[in-house]
Formats: structure tokens, C-alpha cells, sequence
């Protein structure tokens, strides 16, 4: 008989039989079973083969059954700086980063996450956005991926373009193969996301704990900063990352001559656009378009910009992200097919396959296919929500739960 799968397991053999699950492919959804073979999508088994399949690895695979559950791919979050709040879950309150990053990677399989870009930013300065932190916490991602991981931990550096004095810190990462996303983000008061007067101080107060005189310092450095950006030299480091094959984004355009100047700046994602003619625009110029999970889950954005179902009914966006939330990546999926804003497989191409391909990675990642590594997630659902009941990374069982009653 075929052996019940339990987490962090694979069969002496390297196989794993996911069994009649509700399969989520990258145009539609079929009744099937999936063959996994030495951390690989080995067959996609329609029911008429199964019994083939059971019979030829009897004895030698492990068993999951997904009877009524949907099977995904693991969702690829490209932007997520939930790991800031993890280190420091109140102002001036850090905790040691291990434990932080260790914790956080915990909670991934959790919501469904099997690649992870952490979102670290350079420039703001405070917290751990300081180059101080950022700098040990890219370099404890790399030290304990290579020795133990549950999930694909991946570096997305966001560099904030005023602070010139990161540019060496940005061209060593690129150098040394330390980051594999990079993108460029001005959050100077003024304009983006910070548009309105006051708000950029609100934000900072808000989050840092900071007085109001401090965030003024803040604001009178800042554009100070903004009229001294060389960019040039950004140009430069924009080159270097191509030829890395590093894939690069701008943050929050709120105009289209933004879109047209960052393109020539070799950028390929358009990170939370400001309004749907911007994100429409940058769509139509091949920028992949990214919104926020959170958006699609609480109606709206919080900071009354682009309502992201809005972009995604219009066609103006094409990857999702969990932005600060995680667990919103799942809900988002489903509640964008039950209102019919896009169906199921639409929704989860959105989270999977449409990042891993613009960041470089959909020959092995994001769908359903023979030959791809199995990164995969089998997912209930209670009162309508969505819950994961297993990952599966690399073909190798992270994660699984269940209920007591």
C-alpha cells in the first residue's frame, strides 16, 4: 500500500502521490492526481490512469489525499515586507533577527507562500530598514538557506533612489549574487503614494514612533536628498542587474511619463500604480502590473488610491502580491473567482505563474506541469475561506494540518 504522507517527509524513493484534488492548471481546473518524482511534477494523472499509477508505485511512494480540496501551485510572493513587523512588532521593540526571520518563515507554508521575496528596504533609515539591519538580515537569509529552509527565501531589495550613500551597498549585493529582485522607490513627500499633503508625515508617525518635529527633519532631509539623486549612476546600477538577470520594478507611478521613464530604465514591473490610467498604461507598454492582495480582500486600498479588483476586472494588472499581509494571498484568490471578477484560474495564475515569469523563473516554477519543480499546496475551504492543509516544497511534505472536530 502507498504510505500517508506527514510533513517533512518524501518517500525513500522520492515519490509522492497527490490523489484526486480539485487541480488548479494554469487555464482551467480539472478532477486529476499528481505524480511527484525527485522533487519534480512527474505526471498529472487523469482518473482512468490512477489505479495504473497506485499499482506501479505501490510500495514505494508516499500518499496524499486531497478528495474535495483544490491542488495549487505554491503561491510566489514577489513583494512582502512583513518581516519588518516581525523583527519589530511595535516601535522600538527589535527583536533578535534569527528568531524574526525563522518564525516568519513558519507562517509562509501556512498561508500557502512557497517562494518568498523578502522585501527589505535601503534608505528610510529607521528600523530595519536601516543599512545596518538590512545588510545582516540579507546576509542571514543566505546563511540559513543553505543550511535548512522550508520554503524558497529569495531577497527582493527595494532601494530608496535619494539615499546615495547605498548605492555601493546595492552594487555589492547585485556583485555577489545576494539579491534576486530589485526595485527602485522614491517615498519622498509630495508624490506616489504619499500624494497628499501630510500624509507622508502620518505614515512616519504612525509606524516609527516618532515625534512631530522629528518626522519634520525628516521631510526637510528627504528633499534635500530628492534634488541631489544621481541618475546616472542609478542607470548604471539598473544595467548591472540586467546582466545579472535581475528583474527591476518602480513603486507607486501616479503618472505616465513615470512609466515611460522608468522603461528606459530597463524596468519590467509596475508596483502598486496610483490610478488605473496609470496602470492601464503601464500594461499596454509590457510592464507587469502588481497589486496588493489586502486591497482585493478589504474592498479597497487604505490609502484610497487603486482599488486593485478594479485594475484586475479592467484588465490593468497582472501579478498579485501580499504587500504586508500573507495571509490575504489565499483569500485574495478566492474571493476575486466568487465574485467573478476572474475565475479560479485566473486568480491563481495572478500569485503564480505571471511572477515567476516576470522574474525569471517560470521555466521551473508557478503552474502545474510535468517536468517543473513541485511546489505545491492543497487547499480546503470553511464557511467559504480558504485554508491550506498541506505544502509540499521541492516534493518534500513542510507542512500539513487539520481540524480536532
Amino acid at each position: 500500500m502507498l504510505r500517508s504522507s506527514h510533513p517533512g517527509s518524501s518517500s525513500p524513493s522520492g515519490k509522492l502521490l497527490i490523489a484526486d484534488g480539485n487541480v488548479v492548471l494554469e487555464d482551467r481546473m480539472i478532477q486529476a492526481s499528481i505524480a511527484v518524482e525527485n522533487g519534480r511534477i512527474a505526471a498529472i494523472i487523469e482518473e482512468k490512469d490512477k489505479e495504473r499509477w497506485i499499482e506501479h508505485w505501490n510500495g514505494s511512494a508516499a500518499f496524499l489525499q486531497a478528495a474535495g480540496k483544490y491542488v495549487l501551485p505554491g503561491l510566489i510572493d514577489i513583494h512582502c515586507d512583513a518581516i519588518e513587523k516581525e523583527v519589530q512588532p511595535r516601535p522600538n521593540t527589535l527583536f533578535p533577527l534569527d528568531m524574526a526571520f525563522l518564525e516568519f518563515e513558519r507562517k509562509l507554508p501556512v498561508h500557502g507562500i512557497t517562494t518568498m521575496y523578502h522585501s527589505l528596504s535601503l534608505g528610510v533609515g529607521l528600523s530595519l530598514r536601516g543599512d545596518h539591519l538590512l545588510t545582516e538580515m540579507v546576509e542571514l537569509i543566505h546563511r540559513y538557506s543553505k543550511q535548512r529552509s522550508m520554503i524558497r527565501n529569495r531577497v527582493h531589495l527595494r532601494y530608496e533612489v535619494t539615499h546615495q550613500h547605498g548605492l555601493p551597498i546595492v552594487k555589492q549585493f547585485i556583485e555577489e549574487d545576494k539579491i534576486h529582485y530589485l526595485s527602485f522607490m522614491n517615498h519622498s513627500p509630495g508624490q506616489g503614494q504619499y500624494r497628499k499633503p501630510g500624509s507622508f508625515e502620518s505614515y512616519v508617525m504612525k509606524n516609527q514612533g516618532v515625534s512631530m518635529e522629528e518626522v519634520q527633519q525628516i521631510v526637510h532631509d528627504l528633499l534635500l536628498k530628492q534634488q541631489s539623486v544621481d541618475w546616472e549612476e542609478l542607470r548604471k546600477i539598473s544595467r548591472l542587474a540586467l546582466d545579472k538577470g535581475i528583474s527591476i520594478a518602480s513603486h507607486d507611478d501616479d503618472t505616465m511619463e513615470k512609466i515611460d521613464e522608468n522603461r528606459s530604465y530597463g524596468v519590467s514591473v509596475s508596483e502598486f500604480p496610483i490610478t488605473l490610467e496609470v496602470a492601464t498604461y503601464g500594461m499596454e507598454q509590457g510592464m507587469s502590473v502588481c497589486v496588493g492582495a489586502p486591497n482585493v480582500v478589504r474592498g479597497g486600498s487604505h490609502d484610497h488610491n487603486l482599488s486593485a479588483s478594479e485594475a484586475i476586472r479592467s484588465g490593468a494588472a497582472a501579478i498579485l502580491c501580499s504587500d504586508y499581509h500573507p495571509s490575504s494571498m489565499l483569500a485574495a484568490l478566492f474571493k476575486l473567482a466568487d465574485e467573478a471578477i476572474i475565475d479560479l484560474p485566473g486568480a491563481v495564475r495572478m500569485a503564480t505563474l505571471h511572477p515567476a515569469r516576470a522574474l525569471g523563473v517560470g521555466d521551473q516554477l508557478g503552474s502545474i506541469e510535468e517536468g517543473k519543480l513541485a511546489d505545491l499546496i492543497v487547499v480546503d475551504r470553511f464557511q467559504g475561506m480558504p485554508w491550506v492543509t498541506d505544502a509540499i516544497v521541492g516534493g518534500v511534505h513542510v507542512y500539513a494540518a487539520d481540524v480536532r472536530y
